[in-house]
């Protein structure tokens, strides 16, 4: 599968020169969990994001960049498909159970125009800590759909921004990297 990742273009070619290695998110807010995140298909929304990413950060010499990846899914839990939010929902049982024990309260998302998935982090960070418990590997990757932006008409379920996004667990499944020419 090919994803793409933005960035600026200093870690791009560092990356694809193998100098450096993209490092994973272990943001509380990631909605997919910890990981390296990678658009499916889409190096324009990549794109996007990186420019996004260059203004907040407010780094006037960070030039966006695309980084295309060849993404080995093997052990990929893939929210694509039905049977894995069977998966999801034990997660989030057993994430509401440790919290009642330990007497906290469950992570809610929401916050940074409503982008922050604390909740889902959460939960698919207790299914991959479930799944060690169990004696099997946690996933390597974890595969989403996302529904974002506006409609693209009145009345629409389809929006503007909707996206696969993968999250890449271990770095062994990234087959390699290029850097994208993306407009």
């Amino acid at each position: 599968m090919v994803g793409y990742h933005g960035c600026n273009r200093e870690l791009a070619l560092a990356v694809v020169t193998g100098e450096k290695t993209l490092s994973q998110s272990g943001n509380g807010y990631d909605w997919l969990g910890h990981g390296v995140y990678y658009w499916e298909d889409d190096s324009r929304l990549a794109l996007h994001w990186a420019k996004h990413k260059s203004r907040s950060v407010r780094r006037s010499n960070s030039e966006p960049a695309v980084l295309g990846a060849v993404i080995d899914l093997t052990d990929c839990l893939n929210l694509v498909q039905t049977e894995a939010y069977t998966l999801v929902a034990e997660a989030f049982e057993a994430l509401k159970v440790n919290c009642e024990a330990a007497g906290k309260s469950i992570p809610a998302n929401g916050g940074f125009n409503d982008a922050a998935r604390f909740l889902d982090c959460s939960v698919f960070e207790t299914l991959h800590a479930l799944r060690e418990d169990q004696g099997k590997q946690p996933y390597s990757s974890v595969r989403a759909f996302f529904p974002e932006g506006e409609p693209v008409f009145p009345g629409a379920g389809i929006r503007k921004r909707d996206h696969i996004q993968i999250c890449v667990r271990h770095p062994s499944r990234i087959l390699g990297h290029i850097l994208v020419t993306a407009s």
